[in-house]
């Protein structure tokens, strides 16, 4: 029976996100044991449909996707009843019993309703009160660990019903045991990785990461590489689920290790911090990565190409709570002073590492990602492209600068 689906995905990244799921389903593996469609692109995710492996395959092969939803039901409502008899009229027995537990969680956007705790209330009343009357008993609530996660989704006028086919956010890909003070998510920097055009079959140039803290990006970066899925090394809610096709995902598990490929690694990373460095080359170790991570110990404002021919230089520069207000462009965000230190510092900063990419990264392509906006105008270059992404809620951008000896400058 074809499901509905769908992919929700950090702001920014929809139209790379449905990209990624065409390239999931062309793959040969996927088309013969679970094909899907892809839908359209809404804020915040993207729409496909196919039988339940679909959802195997792209909880498997996804990069960017932070979950894949089973729509389950959806209609009209006008008060927290409606959602309620929604919610009771599904055979929620299908997927899981009474002998489980579950969480309900509730997002909304522009929803009249008041409290959204009663909404979660009342879909897990539904639940329960559905499934005791079938068979005499009731899930308990879990919010911890639950076995089956359910997500209600409120517009204006109507309520969708969802069950989390992943369990853990698809961004946890098992490897990250260390963690720098404000650590990327793995799907907002694959989101970054396939932005800069480092995708699959192009990745054969240098990447040099020369603020890589805990060695998010290069991680990522290796993995698309090596053609390693990112699911590969973790376990899904779907496993647990009643009615799983267990030879389809076994299947499909066979078939991503089967195209693993073997490949030299132009991928290099440097920090100011030694500590970083350790947790880097740690993570790159439980990602199961070939060799060491080539990494050196320097501040990025006299870095040098670790690599003689041009490539793509990543940087995610840590920004404190003065930039992340500026990101979010709060209208009071003119009334909040600034911090004349800092922005001195930031300037400095700015300036320095300008210089080291004029002078000594020509030819290449610089990509900064972060939520100081004004960046550019720091640098004293002209981007190229620019990007709106969110890291979380905060406004962010990706800058593009292409390096010409003597620089862009605007």
């Amino acid at each position: 029976m074809t499901q509905a689906f769908f992919a929700p995905c950090p702001r920014g990244l929809e139209p790379a996100l449905a990209d990624e799921l065409r390239e999931i389903a062309a793959r040969p593996d996927v088309a013969q044991l679970a094909p899907f469609d892809v839908h359209r692109e809404v804020p915040g995710g993207v729409h496909f449909s196919g039988q339940m492996p679909a959802a195997y395959a792209v909880n498997l092969h996804s990069r960017l996707a932070s979950r894949v939803l089973l729509r389950v039901a959806a209609r009209g409502y006008r008060h927290e009843d409606d959602i309620y008899e929604l919610t009771r009229a599904q055979r929620w027995d299908q997927w899981f019993g009474p002998d489980e537990t579950i969480k309900v969680e509730i997002t909304s956007q522009r929803s009249p309703l008041r409290s959204l705790n009663f909404v979660a209330l009342r879909v897990k009343d539904g639940v329960c009160d559905g499934m005791r009357e079938r068979l005499g008993g009731r899930p308990s609530v879990d919010t911890a660990s639950p076995d089956a996660r359910i997500y209600a989704h409120l517009t204006e006028h109507d309520c969708t019903l969802y069950l989390d086919t992943s369990g853990e956010p698809l961004f946890k890909r098992g490897w990250r045991m260390e963690k720098g003070e404000a650590p990327l998510k793995e799907n907002l920097a694959a989101g970054i990785l396939r932005l800069a055009g480092w995708v699959p079959g192009q990745t054969e140039r240098p990447l040099y990461d020369p603020m890589c803290g805990s060695g998010t990006f290069l991680v990522e970066a290796a993995q698309v590489a090596l053609g390693i899925p990112p699911g590969g090394g973790r376990s899904f809610a779907f496993e647990w689920l009643r009615g799983v096709d267990q030879r389809s995902w076994k299947a499909l598990k066979e078939q991503a290790r089967a195209g693993a490929r073997t490949t030299s690694l132009t991928i290099a990373g440097s920090d100011i911090s030694t500590d970083m460095l350790a947790m880097a080359r740690a993570n790159w170790q439980r990602a199961g990565l070939p060799g060491e991570l080539a990494t050196k110990q320097v501040d990025a404002r006299f870095v040098q190409p670790p690599f003689a021919e041009p490539g793509l230089l990543l940087i995610n520069p840590p920004y404190g709570e003065r930039i992340a207000v500026r990101g979010e462009r709060r209208p009071s965000v003119a009334d909040v002073p600034v911090d004349s230190v800092e922005e001195a510092a930031a300037n400095q900063f700015a300036a320095a590492f300008s210089s080291t990419l004029k002078q000594n990264f020509a030819g290449w392509q610089a990509w900064i990602f972060t939520g100081d906006l004004s960046m550019p105008k720091r640098l004293r270059l002209k981007e190229s492209r620019r990007v709106p992404l969110y890291n979380g809620n905060i406004e962010c951008r990706l800058f593009r600068f292409d390096m010409v000896r003597g620089g862009n400058r605007g």
